[in-house]
């Protein structure tokens, strides 16, 4: 069974602030594989709409950086999975969540100094085991 992950981004980067994004890229992916791409534009400012849209376009996981704690909040509500504190370029993010090495320290943000949350539960992108770390 394959899941949907959402990478918000801006000049080929994640996104600095969710909230503020104005695209994202939404991977279909089973087994490490890549099986489609759709680039949706984001309209809607308010954080349950926002939440909303993304939970439509049947993303299961959000990667991304810097992200309020309501829309943080909105977002695991409509049901996908939030990994914050994450920078870099996104064919290497999305490249590193389909091999299950995206909890490496080279794509925490500058001046995080906790762990990353998903570090030890995430499912990898074939969506059975957990993710190594």
């Amino acid at each position: 069974m394959g899941m949907k992950v959402a990478i918000p981004h801006w000049n080929g980067r994640v996104s600095p602030v969710f909230d503020v994004a104005g695209n994202v890229l939404v991977v279909e992916c089973d087994l490490g594989r890549e099986l489609d791409r759709v680039h949706v534009a984001f309209e809607a400012q308010e954080p349950h709409m926002r939440a909303a849209f993304l939970a439509q376009t049947g993303a299961n996981v959000l990667i991304c950086a810097a992200i309020s704690r309501q829309l943080e909040a909105a977002v695991t509500a409509a049901g996908v999975e939030v990994i914050p504190q994450t920078c870099g370029e996104v064919e290497e993010i999305l490249a590193a969540f389909m091999r299950g090495q995206l909890c490496r320290n080279s794509f925490l943000m500058p001046g995080c100094g906790r762990r990353r949350r998903c570090c030890g539960r995430r499912r990898r992108a074939g969506g059975r085991g957990r993710m190594n770390r």
